[in-house]
This record gives structure tokens, C-alpha cells and sequence, in this order.
């Protein structure tokens, strides 16, 4: 039952939205890049808590003044199920766009608001869009927007990290963007370990202090510091 009332929520939250488009337009219209940028994070962000509301779950963030108060930077998180993108929508406090993965390009409305929080989409199979898929990400950064990558680039389901994708970390030191780790840890719980279903679960998220991308001498090494903060507060955190 809690599913159900979940999704007629959702869709009927998601098609109400569509007042808003006129609003978008003008700010599009206008050039006017950063409001359009707070009002979608307004928006969006009271969407997302309303959503875990919703589910019962219980969010507890940790480390939420490592967040830099200007510039942009790139969240790199680990996935654990389909909840990541609304839990960190809601909680980090600020505007964000996703880097994620073309099939959510299909969702009527959906798409068209994380278009609007400027998210890229992402064909892992198709190796000349992710390049230019990539460009546009770091066009984003440079422009002051912060976004999140999944360097994973799949759910894990459970607490088992999976290795980064390969330059999945690139764009950071492409467009000299600082790199804050986020280890999120029982998301899947919500979820996935329910057989698709939605339960209440408490969810901790670590938000660490940010790396800068020349720390490191090559994106590899960078890759495995990430991979290995995220994982150490993954074991440290886990009861």
C-alpha cells in the first residue's frame, strides 16, 4: 500500500509541475541562468523531501559544512539504489545536476526538470556521446553550476561498492573543480531490498571534505582516493 500511495504521489506531484513551465521559459528566455537555477533547486529539492517523507525513511547527514558556500564543485558518490538521486536533491543545499544515465531521458516530465537543474544523460555504450556528454558537464561546472556523478555509473544494491568507471573523474580535473565525496549508506534498504517495494529505513550520509583534482598526479590515482574515502566511511559507518 505505501508503494502505491508512493507513486500516485509522485505522478500526480510531477504532473501538477507543469505550472511551473511558463516560469522556467521566462527565466530561459531572459538568460537569467541563476535564477532559473535556485528556483528549480526550490522547487525540486521540497519535491525530493517530501518524497523520503513519504516513504517513512529517516535521512541523517553528516558533514554538511565541507560543502564550499561558493563555486562549484563535483559530488562523487557511491549508489546504492534509486533513492541516491532524490535523498541528495533534498539534502545538500544547493543546486545540483546529475550526471546520469540516458534511459531517465524517457521519463515524461521528469526529464524535462532535470533538463531544467541542468543534468547531462549519459549512454555508457555509446563512447562519442559520453565524450561529448562529458564536455557539456564540464561546461556546467565551469559555469558555476556543482554536480553529482555516480562514478560507479550502476546501483550496487547493497553495501558492496563496485570500481569506478574508468575517467569517470576527468571532468573535475578538466574544469579545475573540487571533488567532495559522499558515501551514502542504506539507501538500497528503502528499496531494492524489498523487492522493489518502499519501506522506512535510516539513511546516513557522509559528506566528506573536498579533494583537489592536482592533489593527485594522474586521474587514476585520483579515482582510487574517492573510491577509497568513500569505501573506509562506508565500513566505518555500516552497523
Amino acid at each position: 500500500m505505501r508503494t502505491l500511495i508512493w507513486m500516485i504521489y509522485f505522478w500526480l506531484y510531477a504532473i501538477a509541475s507543469i505550472i511551473y513551465y511558463p516560469k522556467i521559459n521566462y527565466y530561459v528566455k531572459k538568460g537569467l541562468i541563476q535564477e532559473r537555477r535556485e528556483f528549480a533547486h526550490k522547487f525540486t529539492a521540497n519535491w525530493a523531501r517530501s518524497l523520503i517523507a513519504l516513504s517513512g525513511s529517516k535521512i541523517e547527514v553528516t558533514g554538511i559544512e565541507n560543502i564550499p558556500s561558493e563555486g562549484a564543485v563535483l559530488f562523487a558518490s557511491n549508489h546504492q539504489g534509486n533513492f541516491d538521486i532524490p535523498i541528495l536533491m533534498g539534502y545538500l543545499q544547493r543546486p545540483i545536476g546529475f550526471i546520469a544515465k540516458i534511459e531517465l531521458k524517457k521519463m515524461p516530465i521528469i526529464s524535462r526538470w532535470m533538463k531544467v537543474i541542468d543534468c547531462v544523460f549519459i549512454d555508457r555504450k555509446d563512447i562519442r556521446q559520453s565524450l561529448r556528454v562529458m564536455t557539456q558537464a564540464i561546461d556546467i561546472l565551469k559555469s558555476g553550476q556543482s554536480m553529482v556523478i555516480f562514478p560507479e555509473g550502476s546501483r550496487s544494491m547493497g553495501n558492496e561498492m563496485t570500481p569506478f568507471k574508468p575517467g569517470s573523474l576527468k571532468i573535475a580535473a578538466r574544469s579545475n573543480t573540487p571533488i567532495i565525496p559522499i558515501t551514502i549508506i542504506g539507501s538500497y534498504k528503502m528499496m531494492e531490498s524489498n523487492n522493489n517495494r518502499i519501506q522506512p529505513a535510516h539513511v546516513k550520509v557522509i559528506i566528506s571534505p573536498a579533494i583537489n583534482p592536482y592533489q593527485t598526479e594522474k586521474t587514476s590515482d585520483l579515482t582510487v582516493t574517492i573510491h577509497n574515502i568513500i569505501k573506509e566511511n562506508l565500513i566505518k559507518y555500516t552497523h
